[in-house]
């Protein structure tokens, strides 16, 4: 008989009952995990350079003739809604990258992705480019050319953590360093960029959440599509093809979803670090490695952490703030090394 994929419900060891009340316990996690998302939310509207009461934040999304109309729709929900698009991005890229390359420190950062689409878009600002239509196919571009290169040299199908791990690091400095040579060699471009490459929020506004949302939405998709057949290829390849998937067709699957979120977030946001990392780690220990429940969890909990990272940066900085790559690298790092730690204590 054909194994079955991890977290599969065929699987004839496990009580009926106790699958029952372990699907049941993962789904009240979830409505959980939105009832928070519903709250970091109100919270990102309400809380800035001049604090809402939710009362008035009720009246800017609704009212039109009440005073804090202007500030909601042009400044707060905006900004709040490109922290939701781009939080669900690289989280799901995150949950991804690491079930294909069976890397738990796959992350489109640690990986250079958000370096290639940085680099990118770095060219596209001292070619003239202004405008987030022209940055987002730039970032897509870098993005697509750096996912396909690191998988390249870290070995494809054979490639190991550590390969990957390497040639990610390895391209994230020279692609950075490419960067800094731009903004230091050409001022329009550090003008427009300055506060794009620590990875921001605050310049969002509708423009930029109506470009980057169709690539966002699709990238979603797609991964979510391929939840299952991840599944399958965690067995290995053939195991995955005796369960009726098709290994390289998952893979070019991913690699498309990776591009579109990562090129998308990074344009519009900047490349913001550690989300696509922490987020998967933390929603596992909740849901097992079960990809069907994992990337919904991470698309919830991915947008609470940046979004709660963007908050903590205004009301630690006011009466300025601090951009949200900036808290989010902060809290990150220290969670880093403790994976790192760990890994080197089961691995020796």
């Amino acid at each position: 008989m054909a194994p079955s994929a991890p977290g599969s419900t065929a699987s004839p060891t496990a009580p009926q009952p106790a699958r029952r009340s372990r699907q049941a316990a993962r789904a009240a996690g979830l409505i959980a995990a939105v009832a928070l998302l519903g709250v970091v939310l109100v919270l990102s509207i309400g809380v800035g350079a001049k604090s809402l009461p939710l009362a008035d934040v009720w009246a800017g999304l609704l009212d039109r003739d009440a005073a804090e109309y202007a500030v909601v729709h042009q400044m707060r929900l905006p900004r709040t809604l490109l922290g939701l698009l781009a939080g669900a991005a690289l989280g799901m890229a995150g949950a991804v990258m690491q079930a294909l390359t069976r890397n738990p420190l796959a992350d489109p950062g640690l990986l250079g992705i958000n370096a290639g689409a940085s680099a990118a878009v770095a060219t596209a600002a001292l070619l003239g480019v202004t405008a987030i239509g022209g940055y987002v196919w730039f970032a897509l571009a870098g993005a697509a050319a750096v996912t396909a290169l690191v998988y390249a040299v870290g070995g494809g199908r054979g490639a190991t953590p550590a390969r990957l791990a390497l040639a990610g690091a390895a391209l994230n400095a020279t692609l950075y360093s490419y960067v800094s040579a731009v903004m230091m060699l050409d001022t329009a471009s550090l003008d427009r960029l300055r506060f794009w490459t620590v990875g921001s929020l605050a310049s969002a506004d509708a423009a930029t959440v109506t470009r980057v949302a169709p690539f966002i939405v699709v990238g979603l998709l797609v991964a979510l599509a391929a939840a299952r057949p991840l599944n399958a290829l965690a067995l290995g390849d053939d195991a995955a093809r005796a369960l009726g998937a098709r290994p390289a067709l998952i893979r070019v699957a991913v690699i498309v979803a990776v591009t579109l979120l990562c090129g998308a977030a990074t344009a519009a946001c900047g490349p913001i670090v550690f989300v696509g990392l922490l987020v998967p780690h933390l929603v596992r220990a909740l849901t097992g490695p079960d990809l069907r429940w994992l990337l919904p969890y991470c698309a919830v909990l991915a947008p609470v952490l940046l979004l709660g990272a963007d908050v903590l940066g205004r009301v630690l900085g006011r009466p300025g703030e601090l951009q949200v790559g900036m808290v989010t690298a902060v809290l990150g790092g220290p969670l880093f090394l403790w994976l790192v730690t760990r890994s080197r204590v089961a691995h020796p």
